[in-house]
């Protein structure tokens, strides 16, 4: 559904004394969903117990998938673009485009869920070797705009022609946070979800915190940080996976305002409470560059990024610094 996630889960690191001890015993368990693997791993005594958890966890997430894919015929994503309208949406789905708006007006629009007609311009152009023509990019623009789109619980619906929305900055995210929380209801405290977004909760083992490679944006087998995360939720944009031009100046992640892709930032990952949060940031940010990006940052309780632009060069929120190691 979106990107495949850019970053790599790795061994635990020692996090220092004075944590409560949980048990060291790991289990894990994958399943389908975003078009990827989805997993889930626990650090539990009771293997039937986390086998159950991890059952739960997993079949949260691939609901929210079911629910919220832009390809999938039945998802009501799906038939929200192909209709124009909706009757009756679902809860969660109401929760995200509900975060969308919040975002959207926090971000001044730089986040916005309704650029999906300017990817449709892009790709289609793209499967001819090309970039979309002027007027093509200007029918795209036209329908984008967050405003313009309506839900309540009843309904809801699109108020222009043509418009479409993608959920792809958000709802892994979102399936992260539903997946831990289906963890805990079922006693599990110490693990890590993986839907393309990190969620971890807890600890791996005595005196190890969950760690989490921070992929380069230029070398997908180096590391920028090593994040050592307890009860923090981790994602990361980027200019490199889903591109329609191989120097990637043109690329899955689009500036609303310029009708293309930002051009200053070649990697964003945000430490969010949750990863829903998390995920959407890492998409707004990606869109505002790295000084509006900092300077908002600096004003979010519990939120901390680190920006790597497109010469290579990172800066690291004071809170992300003190929770990375290097690479």
């Amino acid at each position: 559904m979106k990107r495949r996630t850019v970053l790599a889960a790795s061994m635990g690191l020692l996090a220092g004394a004075g944590a409560a001890s949980p048990p060291a015993r790991l289990h894990k368990a994958a399943a389908q969903a975003f078009g990827t693997t989805i997993t889930v791993t626990v650090a539990h005594d009771d293997g039937a117990q986390a086998q159950a958890a991890m059952a739960a966890a997993l079949h949260e997430a691939q609901a929210v998938d079911k629910l919220m894919s832009i390809y999938h015929p039945a998802s009501q994503v799906f038939r929200l673009n192909r209709d124009g309208a909706l009757t009756e949406p679902d809860a969660r789905l109401l929760v995200v485009l509900a975060q969308a708006r919040a975002l959207s007006q926090l971000t001044d629009g730089a986040f916005d869920v309704t650029v999906q007609p300017l990817w449709l311009a892009y790709s289609e152009a793209a499967q001819r070797g090309l970039l979309p023509d002027a007027q093509v990019l200007r029918q795209a623009r036209s329908r984008v705009g967050w405003r313009n789109l309506s839900f309540r619980r009843s309904e809801a619906r699109f108020l222009l022609p043509g418009m479409s929305i993608t959920l792809n900055g958000l709802a892994q995210g979102y399936a992260a946070d539903l997946a831990l929380a289906a963890l805990r209801r079922h006693g599990i405290r110490n693990a890590l979800l993986d839907t393309g977004e990190f969620a971890a909760s807890g600890m791996k083992a005595p005196g190890q915190l969950w760690a989490l490679g921070i992929r380069d944006p230029r070398d997908s087998q180096s590391c920028t940080d090593i994040v050592l995360a307890r009860d923090r939720c981790i994602a990361t944009s980027g200019d490199y996976e889903a591109v329609f031009t191989q120097d990637r100046v043109h690329h899955h992640i689009f500036d609303p305002e310029r009708g293309d892709s930002p051009p200053e930032l070649a990697g964003v990952t945000v430490l969010a409470p949750s990863a829903l949060l998390a995920d959407g940031l890492s998409t707004a940010f990606m869109v505002m560059g790295v000084k509006k990006s900092h300077a908002l940052a600096g004003r979010l309780p519990g939120i901390d990024l680190l920006t790597v632009d497109k010469q290579g060069n990172a800066r690291r929120s004071p809170g992300f610094a003190a929770a990375a190691v290097p690479a």
